[in-house]
């Protein structure tokens, strides 16, 4: 399993592991605007963002099949 940074927070390579899809698509999805929102962005520039956050906007894109 992923390590936590923590309590609460996702970093991107742990989102991109739980969805199964390649960072590249990740990418995309922010540069269009489609990432999970609010996320935190470090002075490292890395990105972090709130499970409920992800929970959120994954039940957002839920459709039936």
């Amino acid at each position: 399993m992923a390590r936590r940074t923590g309590p609460g927070w996702l970093t991107v390579p742990e989102i991109l592991e739980e969805l199964a899809i390649p960072r590249r698509t990740w990418q995309r999805w922010h540069a269009l605007g489609r990432t999970p929102k609010p996320m935190v962005r470090l002075p490292n520039g890395e990105y972090r963002v709130r499970r409920s956050v992800l929970d959120a906007w994954l039940a957002d894109h839920e459709v039936d099949a």
